[in-house]
């Protein structure tokens, strides 16, 4: 067991040992800081509770959410430390393997379950900890915790799982609806410039700057040697895997990336799990949650309205969520007092009256809010903060939607025989991404809500001010005005008929608030709420893929559009499009039916929605009272 490094006086009743090799099952070891009450200067010896945090993102570094409205600049991993040291407990941040400090060699997500086990292994031998430690964090933080979860590691107490925790990385997060989600490439090329390689080498470094990232998602996929990541052929490597592994089997069926297969098995403890709905895990948040309340844990569940991380905002891409969007004020006081609270309850066992640990799901209810441009130029779309006792809320009911073949969206199901729409997918010129669920995706896209009109400044855009509707390859199905206010608040199914002359193809639904014509806005806003995909080599199956037949006929497929909770005032409109592709949000298929990010071709797909009697296309929202 290694020795501590000598500690470091920060002030008289807080030290750090900076830089302690914890050493792994494999002998690698990770750079850990370890901060600790003193007196005088001196580490107290009294065995205490711990936080535990490992980041891919530099332990000593300043996480970008560590704020609030009251203090609007983010604390520094040590100044965090310091408080939560003054709280009484000893926080312990970790450098991931192959990141910054620690040794090894990085391969995204697939060793933190190990080596968190083993680095709380190594934090339960110590004198110094009382055997409950406590976890946190945002996105990969997130995903470190549930991953060492599923492998029951000792003195594990309770954990903040903020916007990440896979509960199967093929579904979300990696992949979705058996398509590439872009951000896995947006990442790689911009972690390989702070990764070891690039640190120790300037030229590696200037290499992976002077690469023109947006001139490479013009040529995707990317293979072996042929990327912006190739300077470092480890990241490379990994992101190929992920990109090319098409099939759910042993690649996916990891610690790390598919908490889902072990539920049964993990232990009660308790857990607050975060996520919002411009987030790129809503669906990995609420299948966690789905998954862990069957079992008798403390279990919280709290769903905002940000893109990923930023719970202290209020504006989120052109659009503005109201005074009641942030986290502050509304769910608690600032998310570190919820935390100081949740710790205080679960690692000092203490009894804490607090409304927010004591109510099961907190949700952000989008939508209401008039729909004027304000003053700062955005949309105000407003919302309120309500409680519930499970996820969906027991109030709400699935309430479905048809599509018809004169572009109407209605409760009355078709009554007619052989129609259809069709149009052709070219993948030379897909759908741009304009907004929606995204993280990690600079400089080519951002999430948010946007009215779905193309601008200069989204990628792929080639006919700015015009809206996405006028493509040819998007059918907008409407329901007239709404007589009053519709609230949904749950799942979002989308089930088509559909038809296509390749072997494989992709087809995607985007929910959209529309709002009517105003002053601010003479041709209204058509506002994106969520969207989803479906690859259709995986109809029948995400682990064997069949591609389609030159005589297969009508099929159907389900598309899930991450779950949603918005106000649909009265005026507005619902609207479904549907279409083939949403780039760069998601891999775009080449309708080759070529192997997973291989093919160098690409065919015209011609795709049919099939909207008739015995092939009714409909979507499926919860329904709320308003």
């Amino acid at each position: 067991m290694p020795e501590l490094t000598p500690h470091i006086a920060l002030h008289d009743d807080v030290v750090v040992h900076r830089d302690v090799m914890v050493p792994m099952r494999d002998g690698v070891r990770l750079a850990t800081d370890i901060y600790r009450p003193a007196k005088g200067g001196v580490p107290l010896a009294e065995p205490l509770p711990v936080i535990f945090e490992r980041t891919p993102y530099d332990k000593a570094g300043t996480p970008r959410t560590e704020l609030s409205l009251a203090n609007p600049k983010p604390a520094s991993r040590q100044d965090l430390a310091i408080r939560l040291v003054r709280e009484g407990y000893i926080v312990i941040w970790q450098d991931c393997r192959g990141r910054y400090g620690s040794e090894g060699t990085f391969t995204k997500y697939l060793n933190e379950g190990e080596d968190g086990y083993d680095s709380m292994v190594w934090i339960e031998a110590q004198p110094w900890n009382n055997s409950r430690i406590g976890t946190m964090g945002l996105s990969y933080d997130a995903h470190t915790q549930m991953a060492m979860a599923c492998l029951n590691p000792p003195g594990l107490a309770c954990m903040a799982i903020d916007s990440g925790g896979f509960s199967n990385a093929f579904t979300c997060g990696i992949r979705q609806g058996g398509a590439f989600e872009l951000k896995q490439a947006t990442w790689a090329y911009n972690r390989a410039m702070e990764a070891p390689l690039a640190q120790n080498d300037v030229r590696i470094r200037s290499a992976i700057e002077a690469e023109d990232l947006h001139g490479w998602f013009a040529q995707m996929p990317w293979t072996k040697g042929r990327s912006p990541v190739r300077w470092d052929p480890d990241y490379e490597a990994y992101l190929l895997d992920q990109w090319q592994n098409g099939s759910f089997n042993a690649f996916w069926k990891k610690v790390g990336i598919w908490a889902a297969g072990y539920y049964d098995q993990m232990d009660n403890v308790p857990t607050i799990l975060m996520s919002s709905w411009y987030d790129a895990y809503v669906h990995t948040t609420l299948e966690n949650h789905a998954g862990l309340k069957k079992s008798d844990r403390p279990l919280i569940l709290i769903m905002g309205c940000w893109t990923h991380g930023n719970r202290s905002q209020r504006v989120f891409g052109d659009v503005d969520f109201g005074p009641a969007a942030p986290f502050d004020g509304h769910v608690d006081q600032d998310w570190l007092t919820l935390r100081l609270r949740w710790f205080e309850r679960w690692l000092k066992q203490k009894d804490v009256p607090a409304e927010a640990l004591d109510t099961p799901v907190h949700y952000f209810l989008m939508g209401g809010g008039g729909g004027a441009k304000t003053e700062a130029g955005h949309l105000m779309h407003g919302g309120e903060w309500r409680r519930s006792t499970d996820w969906p809320p027991a109030e709400a009911s699935p309430r479905r939607f048809y599509l018809h073949p004169d572009m109407a969206l209605k409760e009355e199901a078709p009554s007619t025989d052989c129609r259809y729409l069709e149009y052709d997918f070219d993948p030379r010129d897909p759908v741009p991404t304009i907004g929606g669920s995204l993280t990690s995706g600079e400089p080519i896209f951002r999430g948010g809500g946007f009215d779905q009109v193309e601008r200069e400044n989204f990628y792929g855009c080639k006919n700015p001010g015009m809206p996405l509707s006028a493509r040819r390859d998007v059918l907008t199905f409407e329901t007239e005005p709404l007589g009053e206010d519709l609230c949904i608040a749950g799942p979002v199914t989308v089930r088509l008929f559909v038809s296509t002359n390749a072997p494989d193809t992709d087809f995607t639904a985007k929910l959209i608030d529309v709002y009517p014509p105003s002053q601010d806005y003479p041709r209204g806003y058509a506002l994106n709420i969520t969207d989803g995909i479906f690859r259709v080599r995986y109809r029948n199956s995400f682990e064997y893929p069949e591609l389609v037949s030159p005589d297969e006929g009508v099929f159907e497929i389900e598309i899930t559009p991450f779950a949603t909770a918005n106000r649909f005032c009265k005026g507005h409109k619902i609207r479904l499009d549907i279409s083939s592709s949403n780039f760069p949000k998601y891999d775009v298929n080449p309708n080759t039916g070529a192997p997973e990010g291989t093919s160098r071709t690409s065919n015209i797909a011609r795709n049919r929605i099939h909207l008739e009697r015995d092939h009714p296309s409909s979507i499926e929202m919860y329904c709320l009272c308003a």
